[in-house]
């Protein structure tokens, strides 16, 4: 379905390979052609098959270039932090306002280096120009811990240092 801009909701029908390609992407522009006219959308809602996978129904939303939307958009993270730590992501997307025709497929947060207690909140991700965070700034997107086998094993450490000054 179709709708957006004041206009009367529209059922098209979408070619199913295609749609299911383009909708590998977050936030993919696509442009709907229906009796002689031309729309840019982007899906809004997916609603897939749950044995099967396949596109049972999707809602576009109606955009037009210049206009700005407010859109959930995957969190990635890279790197590995300091030996011992593991990285928890607490958010796997943030909520961002960008231009319809420049919305961002992803966010990259590094967690390179990081060290026990160290953390990312959604206002320290980089965003591309143009792109506002809608998310709470203070909302942790990934925080760093130390594994169990890391912390028994700096236990065990200090018994052992603590025993050998006895």
């Amino acid at each position: 379905m179709l709708y957006g801009h004041g206009a009367d909701p529209v059922h098209v029908l979408l070619p199913g390979h295609d749609t299911m390609m383009a909708l590998k992407h977050s936030n993919a522009l696509l442009t709907i052609e229906w009796d002689g006219k031309s729309e840019l959308a982007i899906a809004k809602d997916v609603q897939r098959d749950a044995v099967k996978r396949t596109i049972d129904h999707v809602d576009l939303l109606i955009v037009k270039k210049g206009e700005k939307i407010a859109v959930d958009v995957p969190v990635h993270v890279t790197g590995e932090p300091v030996s011992g730590n593991v990285a928890v992501q607490e958010h796997v997307s943030l909520h961002v306002e960008a231009e319809a025709t420049h919305l961002p497929e992803s966010l990259e947060v590094s967690v390179e280096g990081l060290d026990e207690g160290a953390h990312v909140t959604a206002g320290q991700v980089a965003l591309p120009k143009g792109v506002t965070l809608l998310t709470d700034a203070d909302a942790i997107v990934v925080a760093v811990s130390a594994t169990r086998g890391a912390a028994a094993e700096d236990e065990a450490a200090e018994a052992d240092a603590a025993e050998a000054a006895e």
